[in-house]
């Protein structure tokens, strides 16, 4: 579920959204926004809007993961955070397996027919329960074609090349 995002960070993906501080000792509630909660261990660094802020602890909190900034030592302090997102750099994304995407990889592809025919370009990617569904259309059209992603329809997702080659149900 890791977001993209169309701000100065285009070499930068979502990890989190800042909620409400936590305690008195400027700690922050972060929404996990992340099919990798346990990225947050990991972190030293991290973007929070375009500010780097320094890691000073990580735990966690029900569905919370609690931050502590080096930079903020009050609750009245990392309070402004608040709503903001958290970013890291594109190349610290956490390694999938072959044949994984992550959703900035995938929106922008051009998506071709098995006749090698376009038929536009991926705007967004669509968490549903069973299968994510990729959201294609044309420019200058407001027809959006549906896209299960799934192995019977997604013959090919080329990252390189910007492509991707679907055969679609006629009915679809």
């Amino acid at each position: 579920m890791t977001l993209s995002s169309p701000s100065a960070a285009d070499n930068r993906i979502v990890i989190g959204k800042a909620g409400a501080p936590h305690g008195i000792r400027g700690e922050l509630r972060v929404i996990p926004l992340t099919d990798f909660p346990e990225r947050f261990e990991e972190l030293k660094q991290v973007y929070v809007g375009d500010e780097l802020l320094d890691v000073a602890s990580v735990k966690y909190h029900k569905q919370f993961v609690i931050i502590k900034f080096k930079q903020y030592l009050s609750r009245e302090e990392v309070a402004q955070l608040t709503g903001s997102l958290l970013y890291v750099d594109k190349q610290d994304a956490m390694p999938l397996e072959e044949g994984e995407y992550y959703t900035f990889d995938i929106i922008g592809l051009e998506v071709f027919d098995m006749d090698g025919v376009s038929q536009g370009f991926v705007t967004d990617v669509l968490k549903t329960g069973a299968n994510d569904v990729y959201v294609a259309s044309k420019k200058g059209e407001a027809k959006q074609l549906m896209i299960p992603a799934l192995k019977a329809v997604v013959k090919e997702i080329n990252i390189k090349e910007g492509r991707m080659v679907v055969d679609m149900p006629e009915e679809i």
